[in-house]
């Protein structure tokens, strides 16, 4: 990673995992795993919690589809900043935007195990590489927008199938 990257590039390179050298938009993919298994793991009641009034009651699903959002919306705008600073569209080290679709996935069961974790991992990874509609179309609008709007979508279809696979086992 270039130390003289500006901070929104930084970002949209998710802190320099866009770097990977192999397949970087499954490492990012990888890490928001990560997020949502931290996020099982801490108690929602700690020191950051306590600057927003009433958040340690929110429900985890409540945090998942806030944090998601943030994600997006941060991305809209570094992604965009992105494809200026690399020169092209949709630049492979620009990564947020798996981020944002595999939280997007989770946003139905943030409490889930392991096993539905690597299930929406593979989900979504899948659906990211094949893009059903209006994946393939989102990704043509400009900027930032295209290149998180396909993600965003690859990952609702990944929540509704893992949604329809939840409600087939109960």
């Amino acid at each position: 990673m270039s130390a003289r990257r500006p901070w929104p590039v930084w970002i949209a390179t998710c802190g320099g995992v866009g770097d990977f050298p192999v397949a970087p938009g499954t490492m990012a993919s990888a890490v928001a795993v990560l997020l949502v298994e931290a996020g099982q793991r801490f108690p929602r009641s700690g020191p950051l919690l306590a600057a927003f009034p009433g958040t340690s009651a929110w429900p985890p699903r409540l945090w998942l589809m806030v944090g998601a959002a943030v994600v997006f919306a941060a991305g809209a705008w570094t992604a965009g900043c992105g494809e200026r600073y690399f020169g092209c569209l949709d630049p492979a080290p620009v990564v947020i935007d798996e981020v944002a679709g595999q939280l997007m996935a989770y946003v139905g069961q943030p409490e889930a195990s392991w096993k539905w974790l690597v299930t929406g991992f593979l989900l979504f990874r899948a659906l990211d590489v094949v893009k059903p509609f209006p994946a393939r179309r989102a990704e043509n609008l400009p900027g930032g927008w295209g290149i998180m709007l396909d993600d965003v979508v690859a990952g609702a279809y990944a929540l509704v199938i893992l949604s329809l696979l939840q409600f087939a086992f109960r």
